[in-house]
This record gives structure tokens, C-alpha cells and sequence, in this order.
């Protein structure tokens, strides 16, 4: 198969050129979120090593593409459109869902022998304490309430609403495909794991984030940066350092 680059790949954003990195960090968005909620990761990482996003389907360019409400098939889409991109060491880093999806996409790598040279968890419980929460199941209105109470998803989006009418639908699918995710509590990778999560996320314990390590036989490490479930928008050098110090000691 010859390769194709990220413009040419309907499920790969990239926003920086990296032509010398060895490395790719590939990032997967939170429930309604998008591929451009890493362009100031991206930002800070590049041209260290190259970062994509994934874009999920039913939101920016994709708007008009049916959303999927399946954990893992999001993951099969992701190990997919990974298939033909030039060949590169690859980090995976997911936020809150992003996260899980991550984590599947891994596995299914790691099942075919191109294990991740790294897996980065943020703002999302360990695979082995599901969810017991159902907001996918709410109304329009109380949906949108949670949504709006999280604050990931782009304020003119929730205040337009005639955007708002063709991207609810992805919101309710992301939450479903989120909210009745499960995999087997002993499931482990052999990558690396870190876990990133924010000192003022109402919605996750410490202990959430430290049961990551009985889902990895290699290393693992957790670390605690300021701020609520989207630490991330007021913490991306810091991250972005976090990441580097742990992908290689020359961040290549």
C-alpha cells in the first residue's frame, strides 16, 4: 500500500508540518470535540515530532457524514486510516473519551504486532471502572445542559442553533459510544501508560486514574496538572513537555 498523508485522510488532521520528526503523536478528541481541539498541543509539540488529530464523522468538515455511537468502531475506523500514513514511531494521547478510544486503538495494534511506542490517558477513568453514567439517554435539552457544564465543546456551537440542530446528533452519538464502552477489567497493553488529569475534574477520583496501571504490563505514570476536566486549554506547555520527557529524552 502506498502512503498517504494526513491531508489526504478523511479520519487525520494535521496542522504542523514535522518533515525531520521520527516520532507521530496521535491525538483523539473528547465527546463532541473535534480534531482542532489540539491545535495548541500541536502548536507546542511541533516540529519535535509530527502530531495528528483525528476528526471524527458528523462534525466540521465531516458535519454531513453519519456520527458513530460504537466505541469500537471508532477504534476500527482510527486503526484503519492509521494503515496507509508514512511509516513513523507512534504515540497515541486521548482525552476523556479520546482516551478509550486510544486505548482500543492500541490493542488492536498491539493484536497485529505494531505495538505504540506509547499510550497517554487523560480525564478518563481506567477501562476497568465503566461508566455509570447515561446523559446519552437524556432529552435534547438536559443533554445540552451537560454538555454546557463540562465547557469542552466550542461555546458558538452551543449558541447557534441552527449549527447547534446538525450537531447535536454527533454530541448524543459520542456520549452513547462513550457510556456503554466495556472491555474485559484485565485487559492490559505492554506499551507505556500516562495518565493526565486535572486537580479540579469533579467527575474523576485519583484512584480512577491509577487503576490505568492494571491495564498495562509496562511502565506507568500518573501526573496531576491544575485545573477541571479541560485542564489541557490553560496547561499545554506544560503538557507538551510532560509528553516529550516521556516519548524520548530528545523528543524526536
Amino acid at each position: 500500500m502506498s502512503a498517504v498523508e494526513p491531508e489526504h485522510n478523511a479520519w487525520i488532521r494535521r496542522f504542523h508540518q514535522a518533515p525531520e520528526a521520527r516520532t507521530r503523536v496521535l491525538c483523539l478528541p473528547h465527546a463532541g470535540g473535534s480534531a482542532s481541539s489540539f491545535y495548541s498541543l500541536s502548536a507546542a509539540l511541533s516540529p519535535a515530532v509530527e502530531v495528528c488529530a483525528v476528526q471524527y464523522p458528523g462534525r466540521g468538515e465531516r458535519i454531513n457524514e453519519d456520527p458513530v455511537n460504537s466505541l469500537e468502531a471508532l477504534a476500527d475506523h482510527v486503526v484503519d486510516a492509521l494503515a496507509p500514513l508514512p511509516g513513523r514511531r507512534l504515540v497515541l494521547f486521548g482525552h476523556s473519551m479520546g482516551a478509550a478510544v486510544a486505548f482500543e486503538v492500541a490493542r488492536r495494534l498491539e493484536a497485529r504486532g505494531d505495538t505504540p511506542a506509547a499510550l497517554f490517558v487523560s480525564s478518563r477513568r481506567a477501562p476497568s471502572r465503566p461508566r455509570a453514567e447515561r446523559f446519552h439517554l437524556l432529552s435534547d435539552i438536559e443533554l445540552l445542559k451537560e454538555v454546557r457544564r463540562l465547557n469542552g465543546t466550542d461555546s458558538g456551537v452551543l449558541a447557534d442553533d441552527s449549527v447547534l440542530s446538525l450537531f447535536l446528533p454527533a454530541i448524543r452519538s459520542d456520549f452513547t459510544a462513550s457510556e456503554t464502552y466495556s472491555c474485559r477489567p484485565d485487559s492490559a497493553l505492554t506499551c507505556p501508560v500516562s495518565a493526565f488529569f486535572g486537580d479540579q475534574d469533579r467527575d474523576l477520583t485519583y484512584d480512577d486514574l491509577e487503576a490505568w496501571q492494571d491495564h498495562t504490563t509496562g511502565d506507568f505514570d500518573l501526573t496531576v496538572f491544575p485545573g477541571g476536566h479541560f485542564y489541557l486549554g490553560d496547561q499545554v506547555a506544560a503538557v507538551a513537555q510532560a509528553v516529550l520527557t516521556r516519548i524520548q529524552p530528545d523528543g524526536r
